[in-house]
């Protein structure tokens, strides 16, 4: 898909959503976009959670040009959808991280919000919301299952969205995520091998090991504790569950 950009800080005046369609974001255009750099297209989605006390003041500060903070799309927990940055451009929602030895990664994604602060589950219409905007994006760009990832995956021990409350296990079995492995647990749990499955499976290899351990558990074992244990490899196994 090829299209001109705008400058950045210009809003486009095409490919404006509709409103009239439930099924289509509102449009709440934010001033906080640029265009992707390197000739870039989204090959990822990160999702997050505001850790604000609602939809709308996300959406104020999202759309603030002193925030300079942005997403593509931001989904309440009431399942309305908003979107405030085309996805041709590059929003700023991620930071500075990396995924699969590749960084800037405003450049290669599109950023989903939801509304959550974090230490409660995530309402049932806005998951159904979700589960309804990702394949479209997917398709549209061509992700793969594996290209949808958490911000906490990208930026161990900085961040920590969508957090131990979302149900990556949903996601998965709807192939909206990378399904976690289920290989054989080594018996003796050696943190070269965790460190070199966790980089096949996408995550830096510069975290240090307690940080490293703590986002994998994060989005695979949240309920887990203490010093690596075997059954902390399974997840990252190459031997999956057939369907």
């Amino acid at each position: 898909m090829v299209m001109d950009l705008p400058a950045a800080g210009t809003q486009a005046r095409f490919a404006v959503p509709s409103t009239t369609d439930p099924q289509t974001p509102i449009w709440h255009p934010s001033p906080n976009f640029g265009p992707r750099r390197d000739g870039l297209q989204p090959s990822l989605i990160v999702i997050h959670y505001t850790a604000m006390d609602n939809a709308e003041v996300a959406l104020d500060r999202l759309c603030d040009p002193e925030a300079q903070v942005s997403a593509h799309y931001l989904i309440g927990v009431c399942g309305t959808v908003w979107q405030m940055v085309r996805e041709e451009d590059r929003a700023w929602h991620a930071g500075a991280g990396e995924w699969r030895g590749k960084d800037d990664i405003n450049s290669r994604s599109i950023g989903v919000e939801l509304d959550n602060k974090g230490d409660h589950p995530f309402a049932q219409p806005q998951m159904d919301a979700l589960e309804r905007l990702l394949p479209r994006i997917m398709d549209r760009w061509a992700i793969a299952p594996d290209g949808v990832i958490g911000h906490s995956d990208m930026a161990p021990g900085r961040k920590s969205d969508p957090g131990a409350k979302f149900d990556w296990p949903r996601l998965e079995n709807q192939r909206l995520a990378q399904r976690r492995g289920y290989a054989k647990s080594p018996e003796i749990a050696s943190m070269d091998e965790f460190r070199a499955r966790a980089r096949d499976a996408g995550f830096t290899s510069d975290a240090d090991d307690a940080t490293l351990l703590a986002a994998v558990r994060l989005r695979y074992r949240p309920w887990s504790n203490g010093p690596l244990t075997p059954e902390d490899f399974s997840p990252l196994g190459h031997t999956t569950l057939s369907t």
